[in-house]
């Protein structure tokens, strides 16, 4: 089936047996998405004609009001005939090249009991050019990825930290624990997604809400603002589950200290933990109802929240709620693989 971008002449083929977002990948266009399981609605598009289908039933992030003003979820929809889509604006060629390239395993570090740090080096005659809050896809067996933000900031792209949870039934973070991964080669394609940072002429203040790793992206945008002297002011809430897994805790205190020396109070950090020991000082509880608790203008700020799809859910409605302008918020939802979700299904019943 033939794919077509409204108001362009991009055009790509879609196989019956992939999502539309899937065959824009293949063809190296980075449209607009994040979790890539229907649940967050970033990769919503208008479907001006042909037919789609969606294999598991309509997504959580179409509302029925969306769905029958004709938008449709990329990542889920699968095309039945030729298609025409009308898609948010690809500004330049250099937003959507995707590359897929070799990537050695530096450094495999591990930041905490079920964290691990990855530097990845690429090839040095290659220029791969991202921006702050991207992520890549790290390519497994049958055409299967699995997708990690990019922690480190594009100025300093020798090496491209990633920060990798393991999972129950996850396939690659198994082999990174429990292997020796060093120098290993792994193939990356990216950089994909458009949680990414956005400058702007007021220097709006920015309000970035993280749970567990969605810390990484975060982390690439809050050092790309702090070292390159961008002049925006910055709070940044971190919501884990308990102190040990506040595996970033002193490097966020020393970009602080960093961005202190810079400009006074540009930078504000705050751990909110949800199951805290009784010995714990801290912030406790959820990480936006922490924040929805200590800022009363949040209607002032640019919000980005990366984190679980609950997390998600309650920023984007709650938030909303309290004034936020929808084009402010931008978010990155760290979803389950669908196969991941799939092996953790038959684990379980295999335990029971």
């Amino acid at each position: 089936m033939r794919v077509s971008l409204s108001k362009s002449n991009v055009s790509f083929d879609a196989a019956p047996d992939q999502s539309l977002l899937d065959a824009a990948f293949g063809a190296a266009l980075n449209l607009p998405h994040s979790c890539k399981g229907g649940n967050c609605g970033l990769c919503r598009a208008r479907l001006l004609q042909g037919e789609i289908y969606y294999p598991n039933g309509q997504p959580l992030g179409l509302s029925d009001s969306e769905a029958a003003e004709g938008f449709v979820l990329l990542c889920q929809a699968y095309a039945r005939a030729d298609v025409t889509i009308e898609v948010p604006q690809i500004s330049t060629p250099d937003e959507i090249l995707i590359k897929r390239l070799p990537a050695r395993i530096e450094r495999a570090l591990p930041l905490s009991h079920d964290v691990m740090g990855l530097s990845l080096r690429l090839p040095a005659a290659e220029e791969f050019r991202f921006q702050a809050g991207q992520y890549i896809d790290i390519m497994l067996p049958r055409g299967r990825r699995r997708s990690f933000s990019i922690a480190s900031p594009p100025h300093d792209s020798r090496l491209l930290e990633l920060h990798v949870r393991r999972v129950s039934g996850g396939e690659l973070s198994a082999r990174l624990f429990e292997e020796d991964a060093q120098s290993a080669l792994l193939t990356v394609e990216g950089p994909l997604g458009q949680f990414v940072f956005r400058d702007t002429p007021d220097a709006t203040p920015m309000l970035l809400v993280g749970g567990g790793t969605g810390l990484a992206p975060l982390l690439s945008i809050m050092r790309h603002v702090v070292e390159t002297g961008i002049e925006r002011d910055m709070r940044v809430y971190w919501g884990v589950r308990s102190q040990r897994d506040l595996y970033a805790h002193a490097v966020l205190e020393d970009l602080v200290r960093r961005a202190e020396l810079q400009r006074p109070g540009s930078l504000r950090y705050v751990p909110v933990l949800s199951e805290p020991a009784p010995d714990w000082q801290g912030r406790r509880g959820m990480v936006h109802e922490a924040v929805l608790e200590d800022v009363e203008d949040l209607e002032r700020y640019d919000v980005y929240a990366a984190g679980p799809p609950a997390m998600i859910a309650a920023v984007r409605r709650e938030f909303e709620q309290r004034g936020v302008n929808p084009s402010r918020l931008f978010f990155d939802s760290f979803d389950y693989a669908p196969d991941t979700l799939e092996r953790q299904r038959m684990s379980a019943a295999t335990k029971s």
